[in-house]
Protein backbone atom coordinates (compact mmCIF):
# COMPACT_ATOMS: atom_id res chain seq x y z
CA UNK A 1 0.00 0.00 0.00
CA UNK A 2 1.55 3.38 -0.79
CA UNK A 3 1.87 6.09 1.57
CA UNK A 4 0.47 10.03 1.15
CA UNK A 5 3.40 10.96 2.56
CA UNK A 6 6.52 9.37 -0.03
CA UNK A 7 9.13 11.22 1.62
CA UNK A 8 8.52 10.12 5.23
CA UNK A 9 11.78 9.28 6.41
CA UNK A 10 13.02 6.08 7.17
CA UNK A 11 15.02 6.67 10.23
CA UNK A 12 15.62 7.70 13.96
CA UNK A 13 16.38 10.64 15.77
CA UNK A 14 19.36 12.49 15.62
CA UNK A 15 21.25 10.98 18.29
CA UNK A 16 19.21 7.09 17.89
CA UNK A 17 21.43 4.50 16.40
CA UNK A 18 20.85 4.07 12.56
CA UNK A 19 19.39 0.64 11.98
CA UNK A 20 20.65 -1.04 8.79
CA UNK A 21 17.85 -1.20 6.21
CA UNK A 22 16.30 -4.34 4.68
CA UNK A 23 16.87 -5.01 1.55
CA UNK A 24 14.25 -4.03 -1.02
CA UNK A 25 12.86 -5.70 -4.37
CA UNK A 26 14.54 -3.97 -7.36
CA UNK A 27 12.08 -2.40 -9.72
CA UNK A 28 13.08 -3.51 -13.22
CA UNK A 29 9.96 -2.75 -15.21
CA UNK A 30 10.39 0.48 -17.36
CA UNK A 31 7.13 1.67 -17.40
CA UNK A 32 6.46 0.81 -13.21
CA UNK A 33 9.73 3.26 -13.28
CA UNK A 34 7.92 5.74 -15.72
CA UNK A 35 4.88 5.80 -13.83
CA UNK A 36 6.01 5.40 -10.69
CA UNK A 37 9.47 6.86 -10.40
CA UNK A 38 8.70 10.48 -10.15
CA UNK A 39 7.36 10.02 -6.54
CA UNK A 40 8.88 7.07 -5.64
CA UNK A 41 12.54 7.64 -5.42
CA UNK A 42 15.17 5.57 -6.47
CA UNK A 43 17.98 4.03 -5.23
CA UNK A 44 21.56 3.19 -6.67
CA UNK A 45 20.41 -0.52 -6.19
CA UNK A 46 16.65 -0.14 -8.30
CA UNK A 47 15.02 0.66 -5.54
CA UNK A 48 11.98 2.55 -5.72
CA UNK A 49 10.79 3.87 -2.13
CA UNK A 50 8.06 2.11 -0.80
CA UNK A 51 6.88 0.00 -3.31
CA UNK A 52 10.62 -2.01 -3.35
CA UNK A 53 9.37 -2.55 0.48
CA UNK A 54 6.15 -4.17 -0.03
CA UNK A 55 4.17 -7.54 -1.81
CA UNK A 56 0.86 -8.45 -2.10
CA UNK A 57 -1.87 -9.45 -4.30
CA UNK A 58 -3.04 -8.38 -7.57
CA UNK A 59 -6.15 -6.76 -5.82
CA UNK A 60 -3.85 -4.70 -3.75
CA UNK A 61 -1.79 -3.24 -5.93
CA UNK A 62 -4.74 -2.93 -7.82
CA UNK A 63 -6.13 -0.59 -4.93
CA UNK A 64 -3.16 1.04 -4.56
CA UNK A 65 -2.95 2.49 -8.20
CA UNK A 66 -6.39 3.79 -7.72
CA UNK A 67 -5.76 5.71 -4.96
CA UNK A 68 -2.33 7.18 -6.37
CA UNK A 69 -4.66 8.39 -9.46
CA UNK A 70 -7.29 10.16 -6.63
CA UNK A 71 -4.96 11.29 -4.06
CA UNK A 72 -1.50 11.62 -6.10
CA UNK A 73 -2.46 12.92 -9.67
CA UNK A 74 -1.16 9.80 -10.98
CA UNK A 75 -1.75 10.20 -14.96
CA UNK A 76 -2.70 6.52 -16.35
CA UNK A 77 -4.17 4.83 -19.36
CA UNK A 78 -6.21 1.85 -18.10
CA UNK A 79 -3.55 -0.24 -20.43
CA UNK A 80 -0.75 0.97 -18.49
CA UNK A 81 -2.44 0.33 -15.04
CA UNK A 82 -3.35 -3.62 -16.28
CA UNK A 83 0.71 -3.85 -16.86
CA UNK A 84 1.67 -2.08 -13.80
CA UNK A 85 -0.55 -4.69 -12.05
CA UNK A 86 0.37 -7.83 -13.37
CA UNK A 87 4.42 -6.62 -13.50
CA UNK A 88 3.95 -6.14 -9.38
CA UNK A 89 1.87 -9.00 -8.72
CA UNK A 90 3.95 -11.55 -10.26
CA UNK A 91 7.37 -9.63 -9.02
CA UNK A 92 6.33 -8.17 -5.72
CA UNK A 93 3.62 -10.52 -5.09
CA UNK A 94 3.04 -13.19 -2.48
CA UNK A 95 4.20 -17.29 -3.27
CA UNK A 96 1.29 -19.67 -3.60
CA UNK A 97 2.07 -20.53 0.21
CA UNK A 98 1.14 -16.96 1.80
CA UNK A 99 -1.51 -16.21 -0.53
CA UNK A 100 -3.76 -19.01 0.19
CA UNK A 101 -4.58 -18.47 3.59
CA UNK A 102 -6.11 -15.14 2.36
CA UNK A 103 -7.60 -16.13 -0.51
CA UNK A 104 -11.14 -15.52 0.71
CA UNK A 105 -10.31 -12.04 0.26
CA UNK A 106 -10.00 -12.16 -3.52
CA UNK A 107 -12.90 -14.74 -3.35
CA UNK A 108 -15.46 -12.35 -1.82
CA UNK A 109 -16.05 -15.50 0.71
CA UNK A 110 -17.93 -14.67 3.88
CA UNK A 111 -15.20 -16.27 6.63
CA UNK A 112 -15.11 -16.30 10.22
CA UNK A 113 -11.53 -14.81 11.00
CA UNK A 114 -10.11 -17.42 13.48
CA UNK A 115 -6.71 -16.03 13.21
CA UNK A 116 -6.49 -12.96 15.07
CA UNK A 117 -3.76 -13.41 17.57
CA UNK A 118 -5.93 -11.00 20.38
CA UNK A 119 -8.23 -8.07 21.11
CA UNK A 120 -5.78 -5.50 21.05
CA UNK A 121 -4.86 -6.41 17.09
CA UNK A 122 -8.65 -6.79 16.50
CA UNK A 123 -9.38 -3.26 17.82
CA UNK A 124 -6.48 -2.03 15.98
CA UNK A 125 -7.16 -3.50 12.48
CA UNK A 126 -10.60 -5.39 12.32
CA UNK A 127 -12.75 -2.53 13.31
CA UNK A 128 -13.01 -0.74 9.87
CA UNK A 129 -11.41 -3.92 7.35
CA UNK A 130 -11.13 -7.71 7.61
CA UNK A 131 -7.94 -9.08 8.59
CA UNK A 132 -6.94 -10.52 5.52
CA UNK A 133 -6.76 -7.43 4.16
CA UNK A 134 -3.58 -6.49 6.06
CA UNK A 135 -2.44 -10.05 5.71
CA UNK A 136 -2.97 -10.32 2.29
CA UNK A 137 0.54 -7.88 2.09
CA UNK A 138 3.79 -8.25 3.12
CA UNK A 139 6.23 -5.34 4.00
CA UNK A 140 9.34 -4.64 5.80
CA UNK A 141 9.02 -3.73 9.20
CA UNK A 142 9.60 0.02 8.62
CA UNK A 143 6.88 -0.26 6.00
CA UNK A 144 3.99 -1.35 8.79
CA UNK A 145 5.15 1.38 10.56
CA UNK A 146 4.67 3.94 7.66
CA UNK A 147 1.37 2.38 6.59
CA UNK A 148 -0.01 3.53 10.41
CA UNK A 149 1.04 6.82 9.66
CA UNK A 150 -1.19 6.80 6.49
CA UNK A 151 -3.78 5.74 8.66
CA UNK A 152 -3.64 8.27 10.98
CA UNK A 153 -3.06 10.96 7.89
CA UNK A 154 -6.40 9.37 6.03
CA UNK A 155 -8.70 8.12 8.93
CA UNK A 156 -9.28 10.35 11.85
CA UNK A 157 -11.09 7.58 13.89
CA UNK A 158 -7.60 5.47 13.17
CA UNK A 159 -5.65 7.03 15.97
CA UNK A 160 -8.38 6.48 18.79
CA UNK A 161 -8.05 2.85 17.68
CA UNK A 162 -4.79 2.06 17.76
CA UNK A 163 -4.12 3.56 21.19
CA UNK A 164 -5.62 3.09 24.29
CA UNK A 165 -6.78 6.23 27.01
CA UNK A 166 -4.22 5.06 29.64
CA UNK A 167 -0.58 4.89 28.80
CA UNK A 168 0.34 2.40 31.52
CA UNK A 169 -0.30 -0.14 33.91
CA UNK A 170 0.15 -1.44 37.49
CA UNK A 171 2.10 -4.66 37.59
CA UNK A 172 1.20 -7.93 39.70
CA UNK A 173 -0.96 -7.27 42.50
CA UNK A 174 0.68 -5.72 45.40
CA UNK A 175 3.05 -4.51 42.99
CA UNK A 176 4.01 -0.60 43.66
CA UNK A 177 5.86 -0.27 40.26
CA UNK A 178 4.40 0.81 36.80
CA UNK A 179 4.65 -1.33 33.91
CA UNK A 180 4.44 0.51 30.48
CA UNK A 181 1.13 -0.99 28.44
CA UNK A 182 1.83 -1.55 25.19
CA UNK A 183 -0.55 -0.07 22.50
CA UNK A 184 -2.76 -1.96 20.10
CA UNK A 185 -0.72 -0.25 17.17
CA UNK A 186 2.27 -1.55 18.51
CA UNK A 187 0.56 -5.21 18.84
CA UNK A 188 -0.33 -4.79 16.03
CA UNK A 189 2.51 -3.74 14.08
CA UNK A 190 5.04 -6.37 16.17
CA UNK A 191 2.68 -9.13 15.25
CA UNK A 192 2.25 -7.94 11.63
CA UNK A 193 6.19 -7.56 11.12
CA UNK A 194 6.55 -11.18 12.27
CA UNK A 195 4.12 -13.16 10.72
CA UNK A 196 4.40 -11.04 7.36
CA UNK A 197 7.73 -9.81 6.69
CA UNK A 198 8.67 -8.74 3.73
CA UNK A 199 11.04 -11.44 3.15
CA UNK A 200 10.28 -14.95 3.61
CA UNK A 201 11.83 -18.42 2.80
CA UNK A 202 8.44 -19.31 0.47
CA UNK A 203 8.88 -16.25 -1.33
CA UNK A 204 12.44 -16.80 -1.71
CA UNK A 205 11.64 -20.23 -3.00
CA UNK A 206 9.01 -19.34 -5.00
CA UNK A 207 11.07 -16.57 -7.15
CA UNK A 208 13.05 -19.63 -8.05
CA UNK A 209 10.71 -21.50 -8.69
CA UNK A 210 8.08 -19.23 -11.36
CA UNK A 211 7.44 -20.30 -14.55
CA UNK A 212 4.73 -19.79 -17.06
CA UNK A 213 1.81 -21.26 -16.57
CA UNK A 214 1.51 -24.20 -18.84
CA UNK A 215 -2.28 -24.76 -18.43
CA UNK A 216 -3.41 -24.94 -21.96
CA UNK A 217 -5.54 -28.09 -22.45
CA UNK A 218 -9.12 -29.55 -20.89
CA UNK A 219 -10.00 -29.73 -17.23
CA UNK A 220 -12.37 -31.24 -14.99
CA UNK A 221 -14.52 -29.22 -13.06
CA UNK A 222 -16.45 -29.76 -10.13
CA UNK A 223 -18.74 -26.71 -8.82
CA UNK A 224 -21.07 -26.38 -5.96
CA UNK A 225 -23.85 -23.54 -5.89
CA UNK A 226 -25.44 -22.97 -2.42
CA UNK A 227 -29.15 -23.83 -3.26
CA UNK A 228 -28.65 -25.29 -6.48
CA UNK A 229 -26.65 -28.11 -5.31
CA UNK A 230 -23.46 -30.20 -7.51
CA UNK A 231 -22.61 -29.32 -10.99
CA UNK A 232 -19.80 -31.11 -12.95
CA UNK A 233 -18.26 -30.64 -16.03
CA UNK A 234 -15.25 -29.57 -17.76
CA UNK A 235 -13.17 -26.00 -18.40
CA UNK A 236 -11.02 -26.33 -22.09
CA UNK A 237 -8.23 -23.80 -21.60
CA UNK A 238 -6.86 -22.04 -24.61
CA UNK A 239 -3.67 -19.79 -25.28
CA UNK A 240 -4.50 -16.16 -25.30
CA UNK A 241 -2.06 -12.92 -26.57
CA UNK A 242 0.46 -13.40 -23.97
CA UNK A 243 2.37 -16.34 -22.08
CA UNK A 244 -0.19 -15.84 -18.81
CA UNK A 245 -3.27 -14.70 -20.67
CA UNK A 246 -6.22 -17.58 -21.67
CA UNK A 247 -9.30 -17.85 -23.10
CA UNK A 248 -12.03 -20.60 -21.77
CA UNK A 249 -14.61 -22.99 -22.27
CA UNK A 250 -17.10 -24.11 -20.00
CA UNK A 251 -19.72 -26.86 -19.92
CA UNK A 252 -21.57 -27.69 -16.94
CA UNK A 253 -24.19 -30.12 -15.99
CA UNK A 254 -26.42 -29.70 -12.70
CA UNK A 255 -26.74 -33.06 -10.94
CA UNK A 256 -30.73 -31.77 -9.45
CA UNK A 257 -32.12 -30.99 -13.03
CA UNK A 258 -29.99 -31.85 -15.73
CA UNK A 259 -29.46 -28.74 -16.89
CA UNK A 260 -26.35 -27.72 -18.68
CA UNK A 261 -24.53 -24.12 -18.56
CA UNK A 262 -22.53 -23.45 -21.41
CA UNK A 263 -20.07 -20.24 -20.92
CA UNK A 264 -17.23 -18.76 -22.20
CA UNK A 265 -14.54 -16.02 -20.80
CA UNK A 266 -10.92 -15.17 -20.65
CA UNK A 267 -8.57 -15.39 -17.27
CA UNK A 268 -4.94 -14.10 -16.87
CA UNK A 269 -2.35 -15.61 -14.15
CA UNK A 270 -0.67 -13.76 -11.66
CA UNK A 271 2.92 -14.84 -10.53
CA UNK A 272 2.48 -18.43 -12.34
CA UNK A 273 -0.75 -19.72 -10.31
CA UNK A 274 -3.15 -16.36 -9.49
CA UNK A 275 -5.96 -16.98 -11.87
CA UNK A 276 -8.26 -13.96 -12.11
CA UNK A 277 -11.03 -14.37 -15.10
CA UNK A 278 -14.46 -13.63 -15.92
CA UNK A 279 -16.70 -15.65 -18.13
CA UNK A 280 -20.79 -14.98 -20.01
CA UNK A 281 -23.56 -17.38 -21.10
CA UNK A 282 -23.83 -15.80 -24.62
CA UNK A 283 -27.09 -13.91 -25.09
CA UNK A 284 -28.31 -14.36 -21.32
CA UNK A 285 -30.71 -13.14 -19.99
CA UNK A 286 -30.72 -14.61 -15.95
CA UNK A 287 -34.27 -14.96 -15.07
CA UNK A 288 -33.47 -14.25 -11.00
CA UNK A 289 -30.35 -12.72 -9.21
CA UNK A 290 -28.97 -16.29 -7.77
CA UNK A 291 -29.22 -17.50 -11.69
CA UNK A 292 -25.92 -19.01 -12.75
CA UNK A 293 -26.60 -17.63 -16.33
CA UNK A 294 -25.17 -13.94 -14.75
CA UNK A 295 -21.87 -13.40 -16.13
CA UNK A 296 -19.12 -14.36 -13.21
CA UNK A 297 -15.82 -13.11 -11.87
CA UNK A 298 -13.55 -16.33 -11.87
CA UNK A 299 -11.12 -16.23 -8.58
CA UNK A 300 -8.64 -19.64 -8.95
CA UNK A 301 -5.33 -20.49 -6.89
CA UNK A 302 -3.73 -23.04 -9.10
CA UNK A 303 -1.38 -25.43 -7.14
CA UNK A 304 2.59 -25.16 -8.10
CA UNK A 305 2.94 -28.26 -10.32
CA UNK A 306 -0.14 -26.75 -12.41
CA UNK A 307 -2.28 -29.75 -11.21
CA UNK A 308 -5.50 -28.91 -10.31
CA UNK A 309 -6.99 -25.76 -9.02
CA UNK A 310 -9.83 -24.55 -5.92
CA UNK A 311 -11.35 -21.29 -5.58
CA UNK A 312 -14.71 -19.27 -6.32
CA UNK A 313 -16.68 -17.90 -9.28
CA UNK A 314 -19.01 -15.09 -7.66
CA UNK A 315 -21.62 -12.63 -9.73
CA UNK A 316 -23.97 -10.20 -7.98
CA UNK A 317 -23.22 -6.66 -6.29
CA UNK A 318 -22.42 -7.90 -3.44
CA UNK A 319 -20.76 -11.34 -4.75
CA UNK A 320 -23.48 -13.07 -2.27
CA UNK A 321 -23.91 -15.56 -5.40
CA UNK A 322 -21.16 -17.83 -6.63
CA UNK A 323 -19.89 -21.78 -7.07
CA UNK A 324 -17.18 -23.22 -5.15
CA UNK A 325 -15.56 -25.06 -7.63
CA UNK A 326 -12.44 -27.38 -7.77
CA UNK A 327 -10.76 -28.50 -11.18
CA UNK A 328 -8.05 -30.57 -12.31
CA UNK A 329 -6.42 -31.85 -15.32
CA UNK A 330 -8.00 -35.08 -17.39
CA UNK A 331 -5.59 -37.61 -18.07
CA UNK A 332 -6.04 -40.62 -20.08
CA UNK A 333 -7.30 -42.74 -16.81
CA UNK A 334 -10.69 -42.75 -15.38
CA UNK A 335 -11.35 -39.94 -13.23
CA UNK A 336 -13.80 -39.97 -10.64
CA UNK A 337 -15.90 -36.31 -9.79
CA UNK A 338 -18.19 -36.69 -7.64
CA UNK A 339 -21.78 -38.36 -6.34
CA UNK A 340 -25.41 -37.27 -6.51
CA UNK A 341 -25.68 -37.72 -2.75
CA UNK A 342 -23.88 -36.83 0.28
CA UNK A 343 -25.04 -39.57 2.31
CA UNK A 344 -26.16 -43.39 2.67
CA UNK A 345 -27.86 -44.62 5.83
CA UNK A 346 -26.76 -48.23 7.57
CA UNK A 347 -29.20 -50.77 6.87
CA UNK A 348 -30.41 -49.57 3.44
CA UNK A 349 -30.05 -50.35 0.33
CA UNK A 350 -29.51 -46.97 -2.25
CA UNK A 351 -29.00 -45.96 -5.88
CA UNK A 352 -26.25 -43.64 -6.75
CA UNK A 353 -25.09 -41.71 -9.36
CA UNK A 354 -21.35 -41.15 -9.88
CA UNK A 355 -19.91 -38.65 -12.07
CA UNK A 356 -16.74 -39.26 -13.65
CA UNK A 357 -14.43 -38.81 -16.96
CA UNK A 358 -12.76 -40.88 -19.15
CA UNK A 359 -14.71 -44.56 -17.84
CA UNK A 360 -13.67 -47.66 -19.34
CA UNK A 361 -16.20 -49.78 -21.95
CA UNK A 362 -16.68 -52.63 -19.13
CA UNK A 363 -16.87 -51.54 -15.63
CA UNK A 364 -17.79 -54.31 -13.05
CA UNK A 365 -19.11 -54.07 -9.51
CA UNK A 366 -15.60 -55.16 -8.01
CA UNK A 367 -14.01 -51.72 -9.69
CA UNK A 368 -15.84 -49.93 -7.50
CA UNK A 369 -15.07 -49.64 -3.76
CA UNK A 370 -16.94 -47.67 -1.18
CA UNK A 371 -15.63 -49.04 2.35
CA UNK A 372 -16.54 -51.82 4.42
CA UNK A 373 -19.72 -52.53 5.38
CA UNK A 374 -20.96 -51.04 1.84
CA UNK A 375 -21.59 -53.46 -0.91
CA UNK A 376 -21.36 -52.85 -4.93
CA UNK A 377 -24.70 -55.08 -5.63
CA UNK A 378 -24.53 -53.95 -9.25
CA UNK A 379 -23.93 -51.48 -11.92
CA UNK A 380 -27.20 -50.19 -13.30
CA UNK A 381 -25.58 -48.88 -16.22
CA UNK A 382 -22.89 -46.43 -17.17
CA UNK A 383 -21.42 -44.83 -20.01
CA UNK A 384 -17.91 -42.70 -20.13
CA UNK A 385 -18.86 -39.86 -17.71
CA UNK A 386 -21.50 -41.71 -15.24
CA UNK A 387 -21.60 -44.38 -13.62
CA UNK A 388 -25.18 -45.72 -11.50
CA UNK A 389 -24.88 -48.42 -8.71
CA UNK A 390 -26.82 -49.96 -6.07
CA UNK A 391 -25.57 -49.99 -2.96
CA UNK A 392 -26.07 -52.15 0.36
CA UNK A 393 -25.46 -50.41 3.94
CA UNK A 394 -24.98 -53.09 6.57
CA UNK A 395 -26.73 -52.56 9.81
CA UNK A 396 -23.36 -52.62 11.55
CA UNK A 397 -21.83 -50.36 8.76
CA UNK A 398 -19.07 -47.87 10.51
CA UNK A 399 -20.90 -44.21 10.85
CA UNK A 400 -18.57 -41.72 8.77
CA UNK A 401 -17.18 -40.67 5.53
CA UNK A 402 -15.86 -42.59 2.94
CA UNK A 403 -13.82 -42.49 0.15
CA UNK A 404 -15.24 -43.69 -3.08
CA UNK A 405 -12.41 -45.59 -5.12
CA UNK A 406 -12.66 -46.36 -8.70
CA UNK A 407 -9.37 -48.60 -10.20
CA UNK A 408 -6.76 -46.11 -9.38
CA UNK A 409 -9.22 -42.67 -8.90
CA UNK A 410 -10.33 -42.17 -5.54
CA UNK A 411 -13.18 -39.36 -3.98
CA UNK A 412 -11.77 -38.59 -0.39
CA UNK A 413 -14.46 -38.25 2.06
CA UNK A 414 -16.68 -38.37 -0.56
CA UNK A 415 -19.73 -40.36 0.86
CA UNK A 416 -20.89 -40.48 4.66
CA UNK A 417 -22.58 -43.42 6.34
CA UNK A 418 -25.07 -42.30 9.16
CA UNK A 419 -27.53 -44.54 11.48
CA UNK A 420 -29.86 -41.30 12.12
CA UNK A 421 -29.90 -37.44 11.39
CA UNK A 422 -29.31 -35.87 15.37
CA UNK A 423 -29.98 -32.34 13.96
CA UNK A 424 -29.63 -29.58 11.55
CA UNK A 425 -27.94 -26.80 11.09
CA UNK A 426 -28.93 -23.88 8.92
CA UNK A 427 -26.08 -22.52 7.34
CA UNK A 428 -24.40 -19.70 7.50
CA UNK A 429 -25.16 -19.72 11.19
CA UNK A 430 -25.80 -15.85 11.39
CA UNK A 431 -25.69 -13.67 8.20
CA UNK A 432 -26.95 -10.43 6.47
CA UNK A 433 -28.89 -9.12 4.01
CA UNK A 434 -29.21 -5.55 2.64
CA UNK A 435 -32.30 -3.83 2.12
CA UNK A 436 -32.79 -2.02 -1.58
CA UNK A 437 -34.40 0.73 -3.65
CA UNK A 438 -33.67 2.28 -7.04
CA UNK A 439 -30.63 3.41 -6.45
CA UNK A 440 -28.77 0.78 -4.02
CA UNK A 441 -29.27 -2.69 -5.22
CA UNK A 442 -30.60 -5.49 -2.59
CA UNK A 443 -28.29 -7.78 -0.75
CA UNK A 444 -29.59 -11.52 -0.79
CA UNK A 445 -28.43 -14.28 1.24
CA UNK A 446 -29.05 -18.52 0.61
CA UNK A 447 -29.36 -20.86 3.20
CA UNK A 448 -28.92 -24.03 3.27
CA UNK A 449 -29.96 -27.09 5.66
CA UNK A 450 -27.61 -29.40 6.85
CA UNK A 451 -28.09 -32.32 8.72
CA UNK A 452 -25.53 -33.91 11.25
CA UNK A 453 -25.01 -37.25 13.48
CA UNK A 454 -23.43 -37.17 16.79
CA UNK A 455 -19.93 -38.74 16.76
CA UNK A 456 -16.68 -39.01 18.73
CA UNK A 457 -14.81 -37.40 17.85
CA UNK A 458 -16.59 -35.26 15.55
CA UNK A 459 -19.88 -34.88 14.53
CA UNK A 460 -20.86 -36.46 11.10
CA UNK A 461 -21.85 -34.00 8.18
CA UNK A 462 -24.75 -35.99 6.79
CA UNK A 463 -25.19 -33.55 4.00
CA UNK A 464 -28.71 -31.44 2.90
CA UNK A 465 -32.07 -32.08 3.72
CA UNK A 466 -35.11 -31.58 2.89
CA UNK A 467 -37.01 -29.13 4.83
CA UNK A 468 -40.15 -26.31 5.36
CA UNK A 469 -38.19 -22.99 5.72
CA UNK A 470 -40.33 -20.15 7.57
CA UNK A 471 -39.53 -16.91 8.94
CA UNK A 472 -39.71 -16.27 13.13
CA UNK A 473 -39.18 -12.91 15.29
CA UNK A 474 -36.30 -12.41 17.01
CA UNK A 475 -37.55 -10.90 19.99
CA UNK A 476 -35.12 -8.24 20.90
CA UNK A 477 -38.07 -5.33 21.56
CA UNK A 478 -41.30 -4.51 22.79
CA UNK A 479 -43.56 -5.40 20.36
CA UNK A 480 -41.09 -6.33 17.43
CA UNK A 481 -42.71 -7.12 14.18
CA UNK A 482 -39.87 -7.59 11.85
CA UNK A 483 -40.73 -10.52 10.18
CA UNK A 484 -43.61 -9.15 8.65
CA UNK A 485 -41.85 -6.12 6.95
CA UNK A 486 -37.88 -7.40 6.30
CA UNK A 487 -38.80 -9.64 3.08
CA UNK A 488 -39.55 -12.99 1.81
CA UNK A 489 -37.80 -16.11 2.43
CA UNK A 490 -38.65 -19.00 -0.33
CA UNK A 491 -38.91 -22.78 -0.08
CA UNK A 492 -35.16 -22.62 -1.35
CA UNK A 493 -34.24 -21.23 1.68
CA UNK A 494 -33.14 -18.05 -0.63
CA UNK A 495 -33.99 -14.98 1.31
CA UNK A 496 -35.17 -11.77 -0.52
CA UNK A 497 -35.01 -8.43 1.09
CA UNK A 498 -37.60 -6.06 0.67
CA UNK A 499 -37.28 -2.35 -0.74
CA UNK A 500 -35.79 0.41 1.06
CA UNK A 501 -38.15 2.37 3.74
CA UNK A 502 -39.58 4.54 5.01
CA UNK A 503 -42.60 2.68 4.98
CA UNK A 504 -46.05 4.17 6.25
CA UNK A 505 -47.34 0.90 7.35
CA UNK A 506 -44.82 0.69 10.18
CA UNK A 507 -44.99 2.34 13.51
CA UNK A 508 -43.40 5.66 13.35
CA UNK A 509 -42.92 5.06 9.39
CA UNK A 510 -39.72 2.73 10.12
CA UNK A 511 -37.36 1.69 7.63
CA UNK A 512 -37.91 -2.40 6.45
CA UNK A 513 -34.77 -3.32 8.82
CA UNK A 514 -34.92 -5.82 11.47
CA UNK A 515 -33.32 -9.24 12.78
CA UNK A 516 -35.14 -12.58 12.34
CA UNK A 517 -34.67 -16.03 12.33
CA UNK A 518 -34.35 -18.32 9.77
CA UNK A 519 -35.87 -21.90 10.68
CA UNK A 520 -35.67 -24.96 8.59
CA UNK A 521 -38.02 -28.10 9.61
CA UNK A 522 -37.28 -31.26 8.72
CA UNK A 523 -40.10 -32.94 6.36
CA UNK A 524 -39.13 -36.67 7.19
CA UNK A 525 -36.43 -36.24 10.39
CA UNK A 526 -38.08 -36.34 13.66
CA UNK A 527 -36.26 -35.87 17.16
CA UNK A 528 -37.08 -38.37 20.39
CA UNK A 529 -40.36 -36.62 20.84
CA UNK A 530 -41.80 -37.46 17.34
CA UNK A 531 -41.81 -34.12 16.41
CA UNK A 532 -39.90 -32.39 13.02
CA UNK A 533 -36.18 -31.87 13.80
CA UNK A 534 -35.44 -27.98 13.33
CA UNK A 535 -32.30 -25.37 12.77
CA UNK A 536 -32.38 -21.90 12.61
CA UNK A 537 -30.10 -19.07 11.76
CA UNK A 538 -29.65 -14.98 12.80
CA UNK A 539 -30.46 -13.19 10.36
CA UNK A 540 -30.12 -9.32 10.14
CA UNK A 541 -31.68 -7.58 7.71
CA UNK A 542 -30.54 -4.07 7.51
CA UNK A 543 -29.77 -0.55 5.17
CA UNK A 544 -28.55 -0.50 1.72
CA UNK A 545 -25.00 -0.48 1.20
CA UNK A 546 -24.55 3.17 0.99
CA UNK A 547 -20.66 3.55 0.44
CA UNK A 548 -19.27 1.13 -1.92
CA UNK A 549 -15.81 0.12 -0.62
CA UNK A 550 -13.37 0.77 -3.67
CA UNK A 551 -11.43 -2.98 -3.89
CA UNK A 552 -12.98 -5.10 -6.56
CA UNK A 553 -10.86 -7.57 -8.31
CA UNK A 554 -8.59 -6.71 -10.86
CA UNK A 555 -10.48 -6.48 -14.23
CA UNK A 556 -9.45 -8.29 -17.59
Amino acid sequence: MFCVFPLLAQRGGADSPVAKPEEGIPVTDPLVISKCGTCHHKDGKGNLSRISWERTTPEGWEEAIKRMVRLNGLSITPNEARSIVKYLATNHGLAPEEAKPVMYMAEHRIQDETNIPNDAVRGACTTCHAFGRPLSWRRSKDDWKLLANLHVALYPQADAHFHRGGRGGRGPAGSQTQQPQQEPIDEALNFLAEKAPLHTPEWEAWRARMRAPKLAGRWLVSARIPGRGEFFGEMVIEPGSADDEFATRVKLTSVKDGSTLTRSGHGLVYAGYSWRGRSSVANAKPAAPDDPAHEVRETMWFSPDQSHAEGRWFWGEYQEFGADVKMERASAEPTLLGLDRASIKAGSQSRVRIFADNLPAQIAASDLDFGAGVTVRRIVSHNPGEIVAELDAAPNAVPGKRDVVFRRSVLESAIAVYDRVDYIKVLPATSIARLGSDVHPKGYQQFEAIGYEKGLPADIEIGPVDVTWSVEEFLSTYGDDDKEFVGQLSQTGLFTPASDGPNPKRKFSRNNYGDVWVVAAARNEKDKEGKPLTGRSYLVVTVPTYIRWDQPEVSQ
